[in-house]
């Protein structure tokens, strides 16, 4: 059992947030609602006054987020020793503006990065912005599972064998399905080369602080790391937070660029739910996270052996292939009832008042976070129970399968971008 640290039970920023809040003070600043007095009635019906009284701007009693000296600053000390880095940086641009800092504060323009084809959107806007060389690598498909996976260890290796110049690798892990790739083997073999690591942990805030669960980016040594504390914890939407943990990167080159891409005009109530979630998951992120295990594996349970048509991969399926889950994911393969994945989570919405966080041909994708419960996996599989029994489509012969990304690239991303004489082929 881990030793607590007192200074953990402390959200600096929320406390100060809410004394504000309940001195009632008049507002000569932004936002112009003024504490919720111009906010549409029927929004106020429904959310109740005081939480607008949190919606403030930048000045000295709040701290501001570009140049944190107060609760902010310490709030994010706490996240830091949380997560036992050196630095933690909140982000209220979601986890996306952290991918592009990570390619910023790592690479110089010219500079050549290996990176999964299969990785987020946000990475291309971070290529295109810093100006680097991509180094492509295909992903691995298993048509079995109907699954993209994230880069190997001995895909790293062969690309770093191969381009040697490149100064970064950037690593996707978990995947959207929650699988978790060899990260401590590749932030291994990457320092040993003098190569700087760069995580889009965006599913996997909460890997860290439950001992069933799979490694973690920051446990693995990851240099820069970013992870979506909204996805899993308790953070607002687009609360996000960016951990430091690297002697290869310049740390005040790090802190310029996240504020240069970060809005001068964050949302405090974000900020204060950044500072509870990690409260939250610090002290009871074990416990909680035994829960929602629990109830994520009796669904998987549950699907794997009451429904014919559907399926959902194990751990252990996983491990055997090389890698590692995070078993509070359901990824349900739905090939067998032939109906899409699209078709069905559009049925479990209209029909079974259910939302899904996605979907794809193949699979349905149930994200649960520490909000979860028994009784929302009970009426998931209850939902799919019924649907194996009134919807029946005609068998598909689906294959999953992509075109090879391996092309000489003669251009930057960058200019391609820029360019106005470019077109499709």
């Amino acid at each position: 059992m881990k030793k607590v640290s007192n200074l953990q039970f402390k959200a600096p920023l929320f406390d100060t947030l809410l004394a504000h809040a309940k001195r009632n003070v008049t507002s000569f600043h932004c936002p112009g609602h003024k504490n919720g007095r111009s906010i549409d009635k029927e929004l106020e019906n429904y959310t109740g006054e005081e939480v607008y009284k949190f919606d403030v701007t930048v000045f000295d009693e709040v701290d501001s987020l570009h140049d944190p000296v107060g609760p902010i600053k310490k709030a994010q000390e706490l996240m830091a020793q949380a997560y036992d880095v050196e630095h933690s940086f909140f982000l209220v641009n979601g986890t996306s503006v952290g991918n592009m800092a990570m390619f910023l504060a790592a690479c110089d323009s010219g500079d050549s990065i290996i990176v999964s084809r299969s990785s987020h959107k946000s990475i291309m806007a971070g290529i295109i912005m810093s100006g680097v060389w991509p180094i492509w690598v295909q992903p691995e498909i298993n048509q079995n599972l109907d699954l993209i996976f994230s880069t190997t260890y001995s895909q790293i290796r062969n690309a770093l064998d191969r381009y040697p110049e490149s100064k970064a690798v950037f690593i996707t892990s978990p995947t959207y399905n929650g699988v978790v790739t060899e990260l401590s083997k590749i932030v291994d073999l990457c320092h040993r080369r003098g190569k700087i690591v760069l995580v889009d942990e965006a599913h996997g805030a909460h890997l860290h602080f439950n001992q069933q669960l799979p490694e973690s980016a920051v446990e693995a040594g990851a240099d820069l790391c970013v992870q979506s504390t909204h996805k899993t914890l308790s953070a607002m939407s687009q609360g996000s937070a960016l951990h430091f943990n690297s002697k290869l990167i310049d740390f005040n080159r790090v802190k310029k660029i996240v504020s240069m891409l970060q809005t001068t005009s964050p949302n405090y109530l974000t900020l204060a739910s950044l500072d509870l979630a990690r409260r939250q998951v610090y002290l009871h992120g074990e416990e909680n996270f035994d829960r929602v295990i629990k109830a994520a594996e009796w669904g998987r349970s549950c699907i794997n052996n009451n429904i014919s048509s559907m399926k959902c991969f194990t751990r252990q399926e996983i491990q055997k292939l090389g890698f590692d889950l995070d078993i509070t994911k359901l990824t349900v393969n739905v090939t067998k009832t032939g109906l899409s994945g699209y078709e069905i989570e559009s049925i479990l919405a209209k029909e079974y008042n259910i939302q899904l966080d996605y979907a794809d041909l193949f699979n349905l994708v149930a994200i649960m976070g520490e909000g979860s419960n028994k009784t929302d996996v009970e009426i998931f599989v209850k939902a799919l129970e019924s649907i194996n029994k009134k919807y029946h489509g005609k068998q598909k012969n689906w294959i999953l399968k992509i075109p090879s990304l391996a092309t000489e690239m003669v251009i930057r991303p960058r200019e391609v971008f820029l360019s106005n004489n470019t077109k499709k082929s």
